[in-house]
């Protein structure tokens, strides 16, 4: 609705798909949008309600870039449209794919006009690019009293507009499947569950996972971290060992990718703890399923490399040392979750031995010796077995802070880092873990009591006050302030005791603890972690996520934009949650 639609809007809903109920008078307009599964395919639909005679003009705007980056006005732009019957196409660009819009216009008028300066709030507030030129390339009329909907389906194939309806089935039909994977009969997660091929992209021939949407391709810690609860709960084991045999092929000097590049470039190996994660994805795998043959034939060759790699040696300072412990770490470089940088500044430099990767390398050593056992291995079962007694022995002598009763963060030679952070629960939360079950509840204890809030666990002890207007609850009741805004290096340079850290919510939400946690659980019933771990191992907040499927990972174009809040929002890579 043009110039300000919003001043009718009416309702919105999701019944399955985004729905839009605009009112004028004695006429309601009902738009309708939703994308077709593993295609570049988005149906938008219009329906009439009322006696008046209403006729309907749309202006497709275009931007056709990178999602990373705004269009301006540009000469290279060719605006030609191509005219058969029901289909209008168009080629912005050379080497770019052909736009597409199938149609059952009763008028079609070239335009070929920008439509200069869209200003995106949020990009203004963090110091990006924030004004955008979008193209309108075509206007077409619709007579809504001469036909009963109408239909424009925009996509990078061709399509027959007649072809809509059946499109609109088979998604209700699939989301419907999707839901009835669920592992527990319940009204969340089985919306978990119908949420879990969201995240679900295809990597040349093989499975992989998009880190987030709109912006992220697919990181290898998020996708091993997310791998379980996506696929194994909904007995998806084929895209599970599709996913796994994705990032097994593309292991390099003993190192899962941390990035796959937006544009298919080579990928980035920056991370210590994705391949460690790697492990712990193939224990969750074999456990569920029991595929042994799998995992000898396709994945225990490249552990075992894996090992070897990290014992004699890899990138970014990454190697065993003596002790059992792993260090990792250059100056500069960024290897743990906890990875923002800006410019050649990066905000939370942990190098050495960091503990969560203490915690991780024990069990995948653990799980190798478990492997090699069960493939008939004995001396390379036992072999892991002394290698994880050393590590656990040392770990428990040199991370212990036996006057705080917790672990350090980070040890690196000289004084421990003492400070109070999440990572540590790592240690008590992974299936084989290293400390006794009287240190673990002490480390329980310690989270619980700084860190635990009821959206997730703070990134660092909290002990600072900032002026009012921003606040978050926490679990005692009290009330914190913190500000996450700004440009690029005030938002990544945020005290991390002020950010909370929901990547802990699922691997660490598992196993706390049995009977300790209980209680813990009873009173902090509310949060999302508990949530998340309800029947479904690990799925990133799917719940919150209810349009559009990205299905070629390695895609560049953000094909259609639209001057709407969901194409403003942009955040970068640490992921905090904030009430104001």
């Amino acid at each position: 609705m043009s110039p300000q639609g919003f001043h009718y809007l009416r309702q919105f809903r999701l019944d399955p798909f985004p729905t839009f109920r605009f009112s004028v008078e004695n006429t309601e307009v009902e738009k309708t949008v939703f994308m077709v599964q593993g295609e570049n395919t988005t149906v938008i639909q219009y329906r009439v309600k009322g006696a008046a005679r209403v006729q309907l003009e749309i202006r497709p705007l275009i931007a056709f870039r990178d999602y990373h980056s705004l269009t301006h006005e540009n000469g290279a732009l060719d605006g030609r449209i191509e005219q058969q019957s029901g289909q209008i196409s168009l080629s912005p660009y050379a080497g770019l794919p052909a736009l597409y819009f199938a149609n059952n216009a009763d008028e079609i008028e070239s335009a070929g006009h920008w439509y200069r300066n869209f200003e995106y709030e949020a990009e203004r507030e963090r110091g990006l690019d924030f004004t955008e030129d979008l193209f309108n390339p075509c206007l077409l009329r619709f007579d809504l009293n001469s036909k009963p909907k109408v239909t424009i389906i925009a996509s990078t194939e061709p399509h027959d507009v007649n072809a809509a309806e059946q499109y609109r089935q088979r998604e209700v039909s699939r989301r419907k499947d999707s839901a009835q994977r669920s592992p527990v009969n319940d009204d969340f997660v089985n919306s978990l569950a119908g949420a879990t091929d969201q995240y679900i992209v295809s990597r040349g021939e093989q499975k992989s996972v998009i880190a987030g949407y709109h912006w992220f391709s697919d990181w290898g810690r998020d996708t091993m971290i997310a791998l379980p609860g996506l696929t194994l709960p909904t007995r998806r084991y084929d895209v599970a060992r599709s996913i796994l045999r994705t990032f097994a092929q593309n292991v390099d000097r003993g190192m899962l990718p941390n990035r796959f590049p937006d544009a298919g470039e080579t990928p980035e190996y920056n991370t210590v703890d994705a391949t460690l994660w790697f492990f712990e994805a193939v224990r969750a795998y074999l456990t569920y399923t029991g595929n042994l043959d799998f995992v000898q034939h396709e994945l225990y060759s490249v552990l075992t490399d894996i090992i070897a790699w990290h014992v004699r040696g890899t990138r970014f300072g990454i190697k065993l040392d003596s002790a059992g412990l792993l260090n990792s770490g250059e100056p500069g470089v960024q290897l743990t979750w906890m990875d923002a940088k800006v410019g050649d500044w990066v905000v939370t430099p942990r190098r050495a031995k960091p503990v969560e990767i203490q915690a991780l390398w024990y069990n995948a050593v653990c799980i190798m010796e478990d492997i090699a056992g069960r493939l008939g291995d004995e001396s390379s079962r036992k072999r892991y077995n002394n290698m994880a007694a050393l590590t656990k022995w040392s770990f428990n002598r040199l991370l212990w802070n036996e006057k705080g009763g917790y672990l350090y963060d980070v040890v690196n030679g000289g004084p421990p880092d003492a400070s109070v952070r999440p990572n540590q629960i790592f240690a008590v939360s992974l299936p084989h873990s290293m400390l006794s079950p009287e240190r673990a509840k002490q480390v329980v204890s310690i989270v619980e009591q700084h860190l635990l809030t009821p959206y997730g666990l703070r990134r660092r002890q909290s002990r600072w006050r900032v002026p009012p207007g921003h606040r978050l609850a926490v679990a005692d009741g009290t009330v914190h302030y913190c500000i996450y805004k700004g440009e690029r290096w005030k938002r990544f340079g945020t005290s991390p005791s002020r950010s909370l850290a929901g990547a802990f919510e699922g691997p660490s939400g598992r196993r706390w603890l049995g009977p300790h946690f209980r209680n813990l659980r009873g009173r902090c019933a509310t949060q999302a972690c508990w949530l998340h771990c309800a029947s479904v191992e690990r799925g990133r907040d799917t719940a919150g996520h209810s349009g559009g499927h990205l299905r070629n990972s390695t895609s560049r174009r953000c094909i259609l934009a639209t001057n709407s809040e969901s194409s403003c929002k942009r955040s970068d890579r640490p992921r905090c949650n904030y009430i104001r």
